[in-house]
């Protein structure tokens, strides 16, 4: 397929632009799809407020958003299994196959992964993408392409469930009601997880939260969410803690929040990434700490489960932008944190 395509891209700290490229040629091995829904992460803001996550650097112009849904428009010549006319998921993440971890199947710890919006690898904020046919999973009939482009979140919350090893039984707590702790909340339910509760400061979320299915919410501004969580398991902790905020507060609320023995999963990210911790606590507790690092062999299975109703991901989504608001989506975004949940750009009709 020839032609031109619309690109949004970054050009600096908090300034978007537009560039048109050629539509990229698929590979034999690849896919060309017509993207319909990219979600913004906060990875996208945090390049478009600061311009570098660690030793990552952007290189301007650049393209952010790493979160695809769209329909396949053509294939290369070894694809088989996907057709033109297929809605897919795009797993933004193509792995070298050949290093330890591929070879043992964690390939989300590949060191030479080639990632989407991680410099100086452009994303996909812009109307194609040619990409690996083996990343892109088909959709159901009942699952649309927005919700295709929210799997990739979705996947991380079911990474962090099963680290955790979520199950039927268990009470957990969710620290952190942005994108990621809700997300996690509903991969947790749809594990089985019997009650699961939610931490934030911001009302409009833990709000949200509810709407989707959690079996309480605690305003860690307005209540003690320590003692709270103590109330509510009537003084034995929870089972399962998995903290998405990233914050030292709430990694300690964890460590008091957790029943001897039981485990804690960490995903957020600090903004110093060091933290001073109660370490005497967590050895007479036994703990157990996971983390993790995106995801692995999830999409299918995240899928399924919305699929099959077991997650809203179309709930999340509060905001909804074109292309051409770029601009007015990374600000806003960065802007009104409190109000907005979750935000995606609508590429193409």
């Amino acid at each position: 397929m020839e032609g031109k395509m619309k690109v949004a891209v970054m050009l600096g700290v908090g300034k978007m632009g537009f560039e048109e490229r050629d539509i990229p040629a698929p590979k034999d091995d690849e896919v060309l799809v017509k993207l319909e829904y990219v979600g913004i992460c906060g990875s996208d803001l945090h390049y478009y407020e600061t311009g570098a996550i660690g030793d990552y650097v952007v290189k301007p112009p650049f393209v952010l958003g790493h979160e695809p849904g769209g329909i396949v428009v053509e294939t290369g010549k070894n694809v088989k299994h996907l057709k033109a006319g297929d809605r897919v998921a795009l797993e933004p993440g193509k792995t070298c196959g050949h290093c330890e971890f591929c070879k043992t199947g964690r390939y989300n710890l590949c060191p030479d992964v080639v990632f989407f919006a991680t410099p100086p690898v452009d994303g996909v904020f812009q109307e194609y993408v040619a990409h690996e046919a083996d990343l892109c999973f088909k959709l159901p009939d009942n699952v649309s392409t927005m919700e295709g482009a929210l799997i990739e979140p979705l996947a991380v919350g079911f990474h962090a469930a099963m680290q955790g090893g979520a199950k039927a039984g268990q009470t957990a707590v969710v620290m952190g009601a942005g994108c990621i702790g809700l997300v996690t909340m509903m991969a947790l339910k749809a594990m089985g997880v019997s009650k699961v509760y939610v931490v934030d400061i911001m009302e409009k979320r833990l709000q949200k939260a509810m709407e989707l299915g959690a079996d309480g919410v605690i305003n860690g501004s307005q209540t003690n969410a320590e003692e709270e969580i103590t109330r509510l398991t009537g003084g034995r902790g929870c089972d399962l803690v998995i903290e998405t905020a990233g914050t030292q507060v709430t990694t300690i609320q964890a460590i008091h929040m957790a029943k001897k023995g039981s485990t804690i999963v960490l995903v957020g990210y600090s903004k110093s990434g060091e933290m001073t911790l109660p370490m005497s606590l967590v050895l007479d507790k036994e703990l157990t700490f996971k983390t993790v690092f995106r995801y692995r062999h999830i999409y299918p299975m995240a899928i399924d489960a919305v699929a099959a109703g077991k997650v809203n991901l179309k709930g999340i989504v509060t905001d909804v932008f074109s292309l051409d608001e770029a601009q007015k989506a990374m600000d806003y975004s960065v802007n009104y944190k409190a109000d907005i949940v979750k935000a995606v750009i609508h590429i193409t009709e």
